[in-house]
């Protein structure tokens, strides 16, 4: 049942904080590109992983490649949904899309959504990030061989 829930969206709330706008008091750019890592650690997480345990087992996951753009700004204490989604996998690599998006109060509670459609609020950002397997000693490594049940779960996920 989980896996049917994770093929789609996982949106996490967050409240934008004083210290993340900058002059023109607005969200600095680079605080998009931490909010994305915590929708992909959240969305791990959600699927009963952790980043922790992953990385004890011996794997890293180091991004290799993002892209980010702006529609609009979020502003302090805004409340936003991180929302995230495995876009692309491999048994050696990991893609992510992300969004940014204002919601009221209401929507601002974790959740998952099927559809990218059914995402609520106003999108202000859209992303993504590409990450490759990797050992302790950042050689490539596969994931169904090093870490097999966290591989079956995200062939669950994206089926």
């Amino acid at each position: 049942m989980m896996s049917s829930l994770l093929s789609g969206w996982f949106a996490h709330p967050l409240r934008v904080r004083y210290q993340e706008t900058d002059q023109m008091g607005v969200v600095f750019h680079t605080n998009y590109l931490n909010w994305f890592e915590i929708g992909r650690t959240e969305l791990i997480r959600s699927a009963g992983f952790d980043y922790k345990s992953i990385e004890q087992s011996g794997m890293l996951l180091p991004v290799i490649d993002l892209h980010c753009h702006y529609a609009l700004p979020a502003r302090y204490d805004d409340t936003l949904l991180i929302c995230t989604r495995i876009s692309d996998f491999t048994s050696v690599r990991l893609a992510f899309e992300s969004e940014i998006r204002k919601v009221d109060e209401a929507s601002f509670k974790p959740a998952f959504y099927e559809l990218q459609e059914s995402l609520p609020g106003e999108r202000l950002v859209t992303g993504g990030t590409k990450h490759v397997w990797v050992n302790k000693e950042w050689r490539p490594m596969r994931l169904d061989k090093g870490l097999p049940a966290l591989y079956d779960l995200i062939r669950q996920i994206i089926s």
